[in-house]
């Protein structure tokens, strides 16, 4: 990968690499997780969250795919010997619960000791060939390296995603030899261990996005890809619009109503919430933010806030961490709001910027009000009363209260609390000087 972040901890659609097949796993009805993590690279941030308990087996060496196995032997032992043990890729994210039911469901059969999964590809390139007898039962993987010309026209490949009995897993795993150029235990040799025991089944699995494996940034872009475009399609049959599937991304998750329309240019990350009937869009960021039902959310940046029911936002918004915008409210053009409350109903229609502040019911504010938040030192907070009305260019110097219904002049600097239904005003008194331009003029014709 080029890069100093573990390969299993980069993200696709907001998800490690790793939490993916993990996902999977639960969905499908894995009772125990256990990740083989190796001991010079600490992936503990993404073992953690709406999984369950996780185990952690550390593989002390890279000695291969078997050998990790081998590492999590005592998770294995402890399991009943009838039990399923499947096997998944950490770097293999788009592995679904379907397959893995498709797996399990294959393994109940009579005699079956384990199920490999298998895909048909145009061009094999480097996967291991899948060899049937004449009857079509499974003989054995044959690596690319290692194929003659005829095997290597098998466009029947491993997907390297594997189910097994844990009793016939743990005997066969004491049986297979690292003796070989790589010094490495390679888990498909206890296929052939295996056989003795039972039957092996080759499954077909036709979702080929089991062998999107990530070892490059461009393994990652393409695995990426998908992902959204199986995201976008899910939504899309729940009945949101997607006004251009190639312009839009959302994260894995999220969690969007039906009727909500995405224009162009919209990016959902993190777990973003969209209520029923929301617009969102063209040109908006949502990160971590929850959005209420019908509410509109246009060319506009938003962090970690909370727009409830019907609300309007943008163009150009930007709500900081800590947003929250109650019923019907409005943060429109040019205006950033941190950590504040905005009452229901309230208006900070343009060119503002609010911080650490509550905004009552159905108060209006001017364009250009500042909130002047910060001393040098300390946040202060500002409250600002229901009805009230602040006027254009209004600054704010918290900690300051202006009260229900009252009013604040154009361009006044309040520093002192405002009572209800009062007008607070601080501003010089204007004065005019008759005859400056002509003065202006004569001395600008005098210097030249």
């Amino acid at each position: 990968m080029r890069s100093s972040l573990p390969k299993v901890l980069h993200r696709v659609c907001g998800r490690p690499l790793v939490q993916w097949p993990i996902a999977a796993a639960r969905q499908a009805g894995a009772e125990r997780v256990a990740v083989i993590v190796s001991p010079d690279r600490n992936i503990s941030s993404a073992l953690s969250g709406d999984f369950g308990d996780l185990e952690t087996v550390v593989q002390a060496r890279p000695d291969g795919t078997g050998g990790a196995i081998k590492a999590a032997l005592a998770v294995i032992e402890s399991a009943d010997p009838a039990a399923a043990v499947i096997v998944l890729s950490g770097d293999v994210p788009l592995v679904s619960s379907e397959v893995i039911g498709e797996l399990l469901a294959a393994s109940r059969g009579d005699g079956v000791a384990a199920v490999l999964a298998t895909s048909v590809l145009a061009d094999g390139a480097a996967y291991g060939r899948i060899v049937r007898d004449r009857s079509g039962e499974f003989v054995a993987i044959v690596e690319a390296k290692d194929a003659s010309p005829e095997e290597l026209a098998i466009n029947e490949i491993n997907s390297g995603t594997y189910v097994f009995t844990a009793g016939t897993l743990i005997r066969a795993l004491a049986e297979i030899s690292d003796d070989n150029a790589a010094g490495e235990y390679y888990l498909p040799d206890v296929l052939p261990l295996i056989a003795a025991a039972g039957r092996i089944i080759a499954h077909p699995v036709a979702d080929v996005a089991v062998n999107l494996g990530v070892n490059t940034k461009a393994d990652l872009a393409l695995v990426e890809a998908e992902a959204r475009r199986r995201i976008m399609h899910r939504h899309m049959l729940s009945g949101v619009t997607i006004t251009d599937p190639s312009s839009t991304w959302i994260d894995i998750e999220a969690t969007i109503g039906p009727e909500v329309k995405l224009w162009p240019g919209t990016l959902i990350r993190g777990r973003c919430e969209i209520g029923a009937g929301a617009e969102i869009g063209p040109h908006t960021t949502l990160i971590d933010s929850r959005i209420g039902p019908g509410s509109r959310v246009i060319h506009s940046h938003l962090i970690e806030s909370e727009v409830e029911e019907g609300c309007s936002v943008g163009p150009f918004a930007y709500l900081r961490p800590g947003a929250h915008l109650h019923p019907g409210s409005k943060a429109g053009t040019f205006v950033e709001i941190k950590k504040s409350e905005i009452g229901r109903g309230a208006k900070v229609p343009h060119l503002s910027y609010i911080g650490d502040a509550e905004v009552g019911e159905n108060a209006n504010l001017g364009a250009g009000t500042i909130t002047a938040n910060y001393d040098g030192f300390e946040k202060h907070r500002t409250k600002i009363g229901a009805d009230a009305r602040i006027g254009v260019d209004t600054a704010l110097v918290a900690p300051v209260e202006v009260g229900e219904g009252a009013y604040t002049g154009a361009g006044s600097v309040i520093s002192a609390d405002v009572p209800a239904g009062a007008l607070g005003i601080v501003r010089a008194k204007q004065v005019n000087v008759e005859g400056y331009t002509e003065r202006k003029a004569k001395e600008a014709e005098r210097d030249s």
